[in-house]
């Protein structure tokens, strides 16, 4: 049975901070604030990797693993990435790569056999999603320059666009008439994903992984808003660690909700280095 307070800071990433604040005759500054919670994560990262049979990686693609570029297709994953998740899924229970791209297309880009893929936020695991592919249909055949059509969402980049607000502006009238055809729009990085309205993202993916194999203890790496679903995925476990990678156009939301922040998928591939 695991000590109340251990418990809590396993599923409460800001519990090392707030107790930093109350702690009598303690300054709560922002350093020793930063000092807790690193003491509080390394020691969840210690316990991750002294019983990896018991524990799952889990792990973003794009942004993550692979450093963001300018078209999805131009995506690659690092060979000494690839090796080290190769690593990885000799050592723990679960690694598994829990991907926006199509399950198949993630596979194909991350190129290592012997880990779970997941594609479309966890919607390939949604039958339910099906029935709306043929509302996705005219969406997916509009008119822009950087359009992805995943199948069970398409997605509308603007990395590229010479005038990025203008580009905004445009696609929030694709996003208003997605709303009317039933579909939700979501924003991430520099891109406005339509998707079916259905209870399906990367958090019940990351549940049903995880339930499936009875894992109680799990780290979750991710750079986008859709990685706050995986965030919400690990409450209530026995051990969590949430990882977020960190860039100048990611989601303040997604730093805030972490564990512990890295600054590139260079330094997420030093973190695992550890594990």
């Amino acid at each position: 049975m695991h000590d109340q307070n251990q418990q809590r800071h396993d599923d409460d990433p800001a519990a090392d901070t707030e107790e930093g604040a109350e702690e009598p005759g303690h300054e709560a500054d922002d350093e020793e604030a930063h000092r807790r919670i690193l003491r509080g994560v390394e020691d969840r990262l210690t316990r991750l990797r002294s019983e990896p049979g018991r524990a799952a990686v889990l792990l973003d693609v794009d942004g993550t693993l692979a450093p963001i570029v300018a078209r999805p297709e131009l995506a690659t994953v690092p060979e000494e990435t690839r090796e080290e998740v190769r690593r990885l899924a000799g050592r723990y229970a679960l690694v598994a790569a829990v991907s926006g791209r199509p399950g198949a297309e993630a596979a194909r880009l991350l190129g290592v056999e012997g880990i779970v893929y997941v594609g479309v936020h966890g919607l390939e695991l949604a039958p339910e999603a099906e029935r709306w592919r043929e509302t996705l249909r005219p969406f997916a055949r509009e008119e822009w320059p950087w359009l992805e059509d995943k199948g069970l969402t398409v997605a509308f980049h603007w990395r590229e666009a010479p005038d990025e607000e203008e580009a905004r502006l445009e696609l929030e009238a694709v996003a208003e008439r997605a709303r009317t055809a039933g579909l939700e729009a979501r924003w991430g990085r520099k891109v406005l994903e339509l998707r079916p309205p259905v209870e399906a993202d990367k958090g019940t993916a990351v549940r049903a992984l995880l339930a499936e194999r009875r894992l109680e203890r799990a780290l979750y790496a991710g750079d986008d808003t859709t990685d706050l679903d995986a965030f919400r995925g690990l409450d209530g476990l026995e051990l969590a660690v949430r990882v977020a990678v960190a860039s100048p156009e990611g989601p303040a939301e997604l730093r805030e909700a972490a564990d512990l922040v890295v600054d590139s998928p260079a330094a997420l591939l030093d973190l695992l280095r550890k594990l």
